[in-house]
Order: C-alpha cells, then structure tokens, then sequence
C-alpha cells in the first residue's frame, strides 16, 4: 500500500514526484501540476505531500500519510475553493502560513488546487512568496493547465503534466476501492470519461446517472425553436436545484455559526458592523452558489458533447469504442438522422455555449441559443 496508489493513469508524472522526494537534487520549492479535470491533480499533489512528510516516501500507513491524505496534516495547508475566483485575503492568509517553520513535520506544504482561479493582480501578491519561500516550504499548485496560470508564476514553478487516464484504470479503481460491480464500474467510467471523481458519483449514485440520461434525451426531444426553448429552461433549472442542493446545507450552518460566534440569533436586529460581517457571509455564498451552477451545466454540456462524439464516431465509421454505451440505440438514430457536417455544427454550439458561461453570459441566454442549434436542420 502506498499514498501513489491513489494517482491512477499517471506513471510518468508519478515517477517526477517521487524521484524529488529521494533526491534533494531534483526537489524544488515550487511546482506547477496540470491536466485536464479528472485527471487527478488535486490527488497527486495531496500524495507529494504526503510522500514528503513520510520518512519512507509515501508509505500509506504511517501518522504523517494518513494525516495528510485525511486532511489533518498540521504541517499540510490545502486551500480548494467553491467560489468563481479566490480573493487576495485568502492568498495573504496562505502566505503568513507559508513563512513558518513546520511543526512537527519534515516540511511546510501548502496546496493550492485552483491556482487558475485567481486574477493577475492576486497572482502577484503570490508572487514574491513563491520566489522567496522559507528553506523548508513547498508550494504545490493545480491548474488545467500551465496556461491558466499568469506567465510570472508559471515560470518559477517546475511543472509536471498529468493526462486523462485510461477508463480500465478508473473502473479497476472503482471496483477495488468502492467495491462496485465491474460492469457498473466500467460504464460510468467511459459515462465520465475517465473523470475519476465523477466516475466514482455515477457509480455509486441512481439519482445521478438518472439526471445525466435526463440530459442526454435533451437532444432527441429538441424537433423546433420552442423545444430548444424549453429543454434550454430545464437544463437551468435542474443545474439552479442542483447547485442549491450541493451548497443550501452548508450556507445555512455557516451564517448560524456566525451569528453564535456574533452572540446573535436567528432575526435580531444587528449593529451595522456586525451586519456587514453577514452580508460578507452571504456575498460569498452568492458566488460560491454561482459557481456551482456554473460548473453542473458544463458538466451537462460535457456530456451532450459526448453524445454527439459518439454519433460522429457512427457516422464516420470510426472503429473506437462508444462513451455512451447505454444510449447506443439513441446514438444509431441522431447519426442516421443528420450528416457528420450537421454533428460538427452542433458541437461547436455547444463549445460556444461553455465559452459563453466561462465569459459570464446568463445560463439561460446561452442554453436557449445553443439549444436552437441543436434542432433538426431540414
């Protein structure tokens, strides 16, 4: 057992990281870890992290594994965000962090998994302590890839490029990790397109495999301008609910929390400078909340864009396997019913349609122009 057995599809990245930690000479206090989303980034870095702490280079089992892959590694700082960008505060946070001796372990780590998510003028403030680190600090960066990082940051980091990894090894993982039936296993894999955390939610959720088919029969009930209109409100909605789901809990907890920490409750009137502590609270749920939408309708969009690969794939008489087994039926008659040109016009709607989101246009305005393209053309 070991920490890298969690970095699935990744030997020659794997190989990098764990020559740094056996040889000083090839260690670094700055890296840079990019591949596209699924490919493992934000596990990779954890199990540097921890191959780092451990005295037998990732062991598994030893306190400073366990704690680091667990989260509680007081000397492992991991900052992940829910929210559209990260904010100077949070970056001149990690830096005082950054500056002081590890306690108890053999290094100060400090993770930052959506290095992408900060604008240029919060990447500078980070600069300087990239540049300049304590002698027993590593900063480990994630990002798609290097070009989402500014140029200035980019160039101080070594970089180590993970791929996507091959669908047998994320269903092999799914069945010895999760214990799911290998033909489960494999279908939500190739569903996911090697997407090992949405893999392992398709696997083991119903509801979720359920939702994405929800998304897939978008396609064949688009026949005019007002079923594009309709499928393109649905798509928004069920990404609203979603979203409101996955963060309503935690929102609530959190401005409980802070009214208790305030010595408020529930509806009191508060003075204004504790008022504005809420409204910050509630600011950073609005944009955490956004971001979640934002990220289940790409997530929808991923997937119709896979549905329309797989209908190429027919048209052009490719011999590569199908992502959407389940929908092979589905597949056979969108392919028979348009050419390979009508297939690539609608996937190119769909790109412009996540293009669209990424620039901030309204959700509902870019579904309902990328769902027009979808209709039949005749």
């Amino acid at each position: 057992m070991s920490v890298w057995d969690a970095v699935v599809g990744q030997p020659d990245a794997v190989a990098v990281l764990q020559r740094a930690v056996a040889d000083p000479s090839a260690m670094t206090h700055a890296w840079l870890l990019t591949g596209p989303p699924g490919s493992g980034r934000s596990v990779a870095a954890r199990a540097f992290a921890a191959a780092l702490q451990c005295e037998q280079g990732g062991c598994g089992v030893c306190q400073a594994c366990t704690t680091t892959m667990g989260g509680t590694h007081a000397d492992v700082t991991v900052v992940a965000t829910d929210k559209v960008t990260i904010n100077i505060a949070e970056v001149r946070d990690l830096i005082g962090v950054a500056q002081r001796s590890p306690a108890s372990g053999r290094w100060r780590v400090v993770v930052l998994e959506d290095a992408d998510r900060m604008v240029e003028r919060t990447s500078n403030v980070l600069l300087k302590a990239i540049e300049e680190p304590p002698p027993r600090t590593v900063w480990l960066l994630c990002a798609p890839s290097p070009q989402d990082v500014v140029v200035t940051i980019r160039s101080r980091c070594r970089g180590v490029v993970l791929r996507v990894p091959p669908v047998e090894d994320v269903a092999a993982l799914l069945v010895r990790r999760d214990g799911v039936d290998p033909a489960v296993a494999d279908a939500a894999a190739r569903a996911a397109q090697s997407h090992i955390g949405l893999a392992r939610r398709l696997a083991r959720d119903p509801e979720a495999r359920e939702r994405r088919a929800r998304t897939l029969r978008l396609a064949a009930q688009i026949r005019g301008v007002g079923d594009a209109v309709l499928a393109a409100a649905d798509l928004v909605e069920v990404a609203a609910a979603e979203a409101k789901a996955a963060t309503g809990d935690r929102d609530a907890q959190e401005k409980a929390d802070l009214l208790r920490t305030l010595g408020a409750g529930e509806g009191q009137q508060l003075p204004p400078t504790l008022r504005a502590q809420v409204r910050q609270l509630e600011e950073d749920q609005k944009r955490r909340a956004t971001r979640a939408q934002r990220d289940v309708l790409d997530r929808a969009l991923l997937d119709l864009l896979s549905l329309y690969r797989d209908v190429l794939v027919v048209q052009l008489g490719a011999d590569v396997p199908l992502v959407n087994t389940a929908e092979s039926a589905e597949v056979a008659r969108l392919a028979g019913d348009s050419t390979a040109e009508q297939t690539i016009r609608r996937m190119d709607a769909i790109a412009e349609a996540r293009e669209r989101l990424e620039g901030n246009v309204a959700p509902l305005l870019a579904m309902e122009a990328m769902a027009v393209a979808l209709r039949p053309q005749g």
